[in-house]
């Protein structure tokens, strides 16, 4: 297993994490291979995904990170650990799962809306927060944050588009996850679509 900040030093180097949701394991796989490669290094894997594990089995020794996503208790955590997880996601902050991950010395990077939700995150060793759903916010919301709390790093998740990423980036996000767009384009253009659109991705950001 890679250790703990070489994972977070891959996110922060990635700045895109592609969040993996697909109707099936099937469906996930053909996304996250399809997201692999058109470039993009970091790679959530959903709880949401029925028989996750499949994928997590296929996409064993890949040349991205791999991670779990929508992780809601420190079983699934242990589950996602188990099966090759380098980082565990939760849409909340959740003291069992940040001990679980404590434990093994892997990051946990949980969903937070507000500020206390912030401090206590931090409290347990979180160093990357999810802001989460960050449709509900504006970049500027960032700064805010990073006023009484200048040491608090964010990931914004959730109405992250092309058009709108580097805003986030500019005014502070250590990196953004994507993905609604992954599966739209994989359903409407299959795994062509999805390599091109990480490319385009990839171009913006540059």
């Amino acid at each position: 297993m890679i250790p703990k900040m070489e994972v977070y030093q891959q996110i922060l180097d990635a700045k895109i994490v592609a969040v993996i949701r697909g109707k099936d394991a099937e469906e996930a796989i053909a996304v996250a291979e399809a997201a692999v490669a058109g470039g993009l290094t970091a790679i959530e894997l959903t709880y949401t995904t029925p028989n996750v594990s499949q994928v997590f089995e296929k996409l064993a020794g890949s040349q991205a990170l791999i991670g779990a996503g929508t992780v809601l208790d420190a079983e699934t955590a242990r589950h996602a650990l188990l099966h090759g997880a380098e980082f565990v996601v939760s849409p909340s902050f959740n003291s069992e799962i940040a001990k679980v991950c404590n434990r093994y010395n892997v990051p946990y990077l949980p969903g937070c809306m507000t500020i206390k939700e912030m401090v206590e995150a931090t409290e347990w060793g979180c160093d990357i927060l999810k802001l989460f759903p960050a449709n509900g916010f504006e970049p500027s919301f960032i700064g805010s944050v990073n006023g009484p709390l200048p040491k608090v790093r964010i990931m914004p998740t959730g109405g992250i588009n092309i058009k709108n990423m580097n805003a986030w980036l500019d005014a502070g996000a250590v990196a953004v996850g994507i993905g609604t767009d992954l599966t739209k384009a994989y359903r409407s253009s299959g795994e062509q679509g999805v390599t091109q659109l990480v490319k385009d991705y990839l171009k913006e950001l540059a």
